[in-house]
């Protein structure tokens, strides 16, 4: 007596699929029938387990590859201190830097050839420079943030050379004057910086010393050219080799910026203009 019992619904399916396979008219009603159905139970069917086939991995890859790379900032593959670098450069005018990008509007962005500097100008421009590198080393010294002791005695530090410079103008007879608004206002800035940005600082520390290593050089040679019989200046020298010192502070630099964020990086970035400013305003005094 035959079972009852009915098979799977799986059984059934593959038994019914190997042993008879359905009419190709009811797979392709709109087949040419010329084709004849031998072909399309042979060749369709072919395609259709090809179809059938296809490893799931197909649509991953295919969605994968649809990804945005991701965004690479100019400078960052050399460390952070080149980020800086480009943006500083960008700041500067065709005249001051072969990248530079800003229309000259004020008189000290023309060349430094065209410059008609005065000696009472020049000593106001010294004493506001002296009280800013006595701000920045007085907060490295005191170190309201851990890291700001990275950038004791590096060698770049330019107070004790400016006394120096300020007491010769002294022996000829000149009056020192006292410290003038321009100064006065960006060293208060960078002390309420210091202690509550310490980002937005950094980018003031680095314009600060390497603009006068580099741009800086250039306008004391010209200025003593001018007024000073060529005599150059404690603050346009450097114990030991000015490279090297410079390597050693971007070392230091790169280092400190590595557990910073994207966002406290780009913060770093955008006080760059204000650094300008800042610099800006105590170096116009040269002209006055």
């Amino acid at each position: 007596m035959a079972s009852l019992t009915p098979a799977p619904h799986s059984t059934c399916f593959l038994s019914n699929t190997q042993l008879k396979s359905p009419p190709a008219q009811v797979l392709f009603p709109l087949a040419n029938a010329s084709l004849g159905t031998s072909f399309l139970q042979k060749g369709s069917f072919r395609a259709v387990r090809r179809v059938a086939k296809m490893p799931p991995k197909a649509v991953v890859v295919a969605a994968t590859t649809t990804e945005k790379p991701k965004k690479r900032y100019p400078g960052e593959a050399k460390g952070f201190v080149e980020e800086m670098r480009f943006v500083a450069m960008k700041l500067h005018t065709r005249d001051q830097a072969k990248e530079g990008e800003k229309e000259v509007k004020e008189p000290e962005e023309r060349s430094v050839a065209k410059w008609e500097p005065s000696v009472d100008g020049y000593l106001k421009f010294l004493v506001d420079s002296k009280l800013v590198y006595d701000t920045l080393e007085r907060i490295v010294e005191d170190s309201a943030f851990p890291f700001y002791a990275e950038f004791r005695n590096t060698g770049l530090e330019r107070s004790e050379k400016l006394a120096k410079d300020l007491e010769w103008f002294k022996e000829q007879g000149y009056n020192i004057p006292e410290p003038s608004s321009p100064g006065v206002t960006y060293a208060r800035y960078l002390k309420e910086l210091s202690e509550t940005d310490p980002q937005a600082f950094i980018c003031h520390f680095y314009n600060v010393y390497f603009a006068h290593s580099a741009g800086g050089r250039m306008i004391g040679k010209k200025v003593a050219e001018k007024i000073l019989d060529n005599k150059e200046l404690e603050f346009y020298k450097w114990d030991g080799e000015l490279p090297q010192l410079l390597q050693n502070v971007r070392d230091k630099l790169n280092k400190v910026s590595e557990s910073w964020t994207r966002e406290e990086k780009n913060h770093c970035l955008e006080e760059t203009e204000k650094s300008f400013k800042y610099s800006g305003d105590i170096l116009r005094l040269i002209l006055l």
